[in-house]
């Protein structure tokens, strides 16, 4: 593709291709704008500016910008930088995914009198073809709440509401706290947490473990015996998928001081039935088998979603960007934290599900990243719209599968920045639905199901 110029007023734009997906903005911004810019700066500087000896807004010019010059000069860059860059991505129709970088934006300095240049890469949405969204053939699995798996959820929450034993040395199953620290092959810090907590493997987890959101194969062998005082190093490669990126593929050491060992103690039926305002343990697990349905409405859902995306990603051909970057390894982390959420997984099978993820290979990575990309246009193509009601109505949910309350967990996603990311579920879920409604749907048992998908996947 040819490099588009255009001579724009004040700026000089070139936009050219960096790579698939993958875009290099340059930009001259011409030197009387600069000084303009310049002197704006310290004209509104000189009327704030209070220095020993000069009253408020007396300073001299000159000792304004010797006193403040570089800090003027990277405030102005900064904001000629922005405004240059918004205009650019306007003017050229550019659907940017993620932050500038690269070029040599770092190194380019703002001078007065002088033309400021500089170059950034971005990611863009990548132009591609999709499928035909109609007539997709789909497998709907069909589960029975029994009382077998009432009894299991009611045990799991008897765990989840239960009180912690302090332990003299920790067995299978218990839970460490402790001072963790994560440092790299080079001494670089990563992670100093305190009240870091780890679980001892159990025998159902063949000796695999989490600490600081890292899985390690050989946790329980490096662990060893556990009890409060003592002192554990654990060895690990960073995994490829992590979304720091200094962590991907380093040689870890994390350093964990054990402060004290617990055990849960199950709540028994009649605290559970205090702690949730219920007449007594029937009508408790009448409420269980009822959100239960609910979980599995979402599960049946989730199952015909994924049968759906894997249809897309198949049938389309995309070229997505030669590397993946940590923003995208971090959204990709956190779109599935919040799957997990809406599906009510429990937190720390949350955990768990995502120190696997970490671990996944690049190619699973970019088929998360393509699946993005594929639903992003699908859901332009298709005319699918969020609301305000919608992504309360989310939260309201996935805080009843949590048992917390709405607004706590609306803090919590603001918090984290993650409220963006409920607005994505929505929309995919969405789009994936509208796909849905134009497919054919066959329905069986959760036992045929799994072995069709099993013998789907051998082949």
């Amino acid at each position: 593709m040819a490099d588009s110029v255009v001579q724009e007023r004040p700026n000089v734009v070139t936009v050219s291709d960096a790579g698939p997906s993958r875009k290099r903005v340059s930009i001259e911004i011409p030197a009387d704008v600069v000084s303009e810019k310049l002197r704006d700066s310290i004209d509104t500087l000189s009327t704030e500016a209070e220095l020993p000896g000069f009253r408020r807004g007396r300073v001299p010019r000159w000792l304004v910008e010797k006193r403040f010059g570089a800090t003027l000069r990277k405030e102005a860059k900064n904001e000629l930088v922005a405004s240059a860059f918004n205009k650019a991505v306007e003017d050229h129709k550019l659907k940017v995914v993620g932050e500038p970088g690269g070029g040599n934006l770092k190194d380019a300095e703002l001078a007065d009198g002088k033309p400021f240049a500089f170059e950034v890469e971005v990611e863009v949405l990548p132009e591609f073809d999709l499928p035909k969204l109609e007539g997709i053939a789909v497998k709907k699995p069909t589960v029975e709440i029994t009382d077998a798996t009432v009894d299991e959820e009611f045990r799991k929450i008897a765990i989840n509401e239960g009180t912690l034993e302090s332990r003299d040395a920790a067995e299978p199953g218990d839970y460490a706290t402790g001072h963790a620290v994560m440092t790299g092959g080079d001494g670089t810090e990563f992670y100093n947490l305190k009240g870091a907590v780890i679980q001892i493997p159990g025998t159902d987890k063949g000796g695999k473990g989490m600490i600081l959101g890292i899985q390690v194969d050989d946790f329980a062998k490096q662990l060893g015996a556990v009890k409060p005082g003592s002192t554990v190093t654990i060895k690990v490669k960073g995994p490829e998928g992590h979304e720091v990126e200094g962590i991907r593929g380093a040689d870890l050491t994390i350093v964990f001081n054990v402060e004290r060992v617990d055990r849960i103690l199950p709540a028994t039926a009649e605290q559970l039935v205090q702690a949730f305002g219920i007449e007594d343990e029937s009508k408790l697990k009448d409420l269980l088998r009822l959100r239960m349905n609910q979980r599995v409405q979402v599960q049946q859902q989730t199952a015909m979603h994924q049968q759906i995306a894997k249809h897309l990603i198949d049938k389309t051909t995309i070229d997505l960007p030669e590397r993946m970057t940590a923003q995208q390894a971090q959204r990709t982390l956190e779109r599935r934290r919040l799957e997990l959420m809406y599906r009510g997984v429990e937190s720390h099978k949350i955990e768990e599900h995502m120190a696997e993820l970490r671990t996944a290979s690049s190619a699973a990575a970019a088929r998360d990243l393509k699946l993005f990309f594929i639903l992003h246009r699908a859901s332009e193509d298709l005319k699918v719209r969020v609301d305000e009601a919608e992504i309360n109505g989310r939260i309201a949910q996935i805080a009843a599968q949590r048992n917390v309350r709405p607004e706590q967990l609306r803090q919590e996603l603001i918090r984290t920045n993650q409220v963006g990311g409920i607005f994505q579920q929505i929309r995919d879920h969405k789009t994936l639905d509208a796909i849905l409604a134009k497919a054919t749907v066959s329905e069986m048992s959760a036992d045929e199901f799994n072995k069709a998908m099993k013998d789907e996947t051998a082949h």
